[in-house]
C-alpha cells in the first residue's frame, strides 16, 4: 500500500455491495423456490451475462436476470415460468441499502472524496434505490455498462468510469463485494477495495485487493489514510 495515493474519486459496485439483496431472496421463497435459489440465480445470471458479453451479444441486467431466472423457474416445474420469473426481478426495485453505506459515504464526503455508482444495471434504476435510500445527494454520477455496452468485469468499463469522472484510473478506486468486480478493476489500473459481504474469502485465483474490510466504514477509513 506504500506506492498507493488516496483516491479521488470511489467507484461502488450497486448490487450486493451498496443494496441487500434480501427482497429478491423473499420472493424467491414465496414463488416456491429453496432458501439456496438466490446465490444460483446469481452465479448463473453473471455466467450468462459473460457468457453474451465473450459473444460480443449486449443485453441489458433485467432481461439477462430476468430470462435466468426463467430458466430456473421452468426446470423445477413452476406454472408460468416467465410471470413468475417477473414477479421475483421486480424485488429488484426494492433494494434496501446495507446499514454501513450512509456513514461510509459521510466519511468520502468529509474527506473531500467524491462517489459514483458504477452498476451492471441501468441508471435509471440505481437512481431509484438510491433515491429511495435518501443516498442520491451523496453520488455525483452513475456510470452504467449501457454506456460502454459490455459488463464488469471488462477494462472498458472501469476505463470509462474513470474517464467520465476525469480523473486517471490510478486516482480512482473501485469498491465491490465481489472478487471478479476487483479483478476487472485492479487490470484496467484502478485501486481496489474488497468488502467482505456475502464471500467471506478473496478468491485466490483473481488476484489481491488494495483493501479490504468487514465494512465500508472500515474500507473507507483505510481510503482516507491514504497519502494525498
Amino acid at each position: 500500500m506504500e506506492h498507493r495515493r488516496r483516491p479521488s474519486v470511489v467507484a461502488f459496485d450497486v448490487v450486493g455491495t451498496l443494496f441487500s439483496l434480501e427482497p429478491v431472496s423473499r420472493r424467491l421463497t414465496e414463488a416456491g423456490f429453496a432458501e439456496t435459489a438466490l446465490a444460483e440465480w446469481f452465479s448463473r445470471f453473471l455466467h450468462a451475462s459473460v457468457a453474451l458479453d465473450v459473444a460480443g451479444v449486449f443485453v441489458p441486467f433485467r432481461e439477462v436476470a430476468t430470462a435466468t431466472l426463467e430458466v430456473m423457474a421452468a426446470e423445477r416445474g413452476l406454472a408460468s415460468p416467465r410471470p413468475a420469473a417477473e414477479k421475483v426481478i421486480e424485488g429488484i426495485s426494492e433494494l434496501p441499502a446495507h446499514a454501513d453505506v450512509r456513514p461510509a459515504f459521510q466519511g468520502l464526503r468529509d474527506a473531500g472524496i467524491r462517489i459514483v455508482a458504477l452498476t451492471n444495471g441501468s441508471a435509471q434504476a440505481t437512481r431509484h434505490l438510491l433515491r429511495q435510500a435518501s443516498l442520491e445527494t451523496f453520488v455525483e454520477r452513475i456510470v452504467s455498462i449501457e454506456e460502454v455496452r459490455h459488463w464488469k468485469p471488462r477494462l472498458e468499463v472501469y476505463l470509462h468510469a474513470a474517464s467520465v469522472a476525469g480523473v486517471l484510473p490510478g486516482l480512482m478506486c473501485l469498491v465491490a463485494a465481489h472478487a471478479w468486480d476487483i479483478l476487472g478493476a485492479d487490470h484496467a489500473g484502478l485501486l481496489t477495495a474488497w468488502i467482505a459481504r456475502k464471500e467471506k474469502k478473496f478468491h485466490s485465483a483473481m488476484g489481491a485487493p488494495d483493501v479490504t474490510g468487514e465494512t465500508l466504514t472500515d474500507v473507507v477509513a483505510t481510503l482516507v489514510a491514504l497519502p494525498a
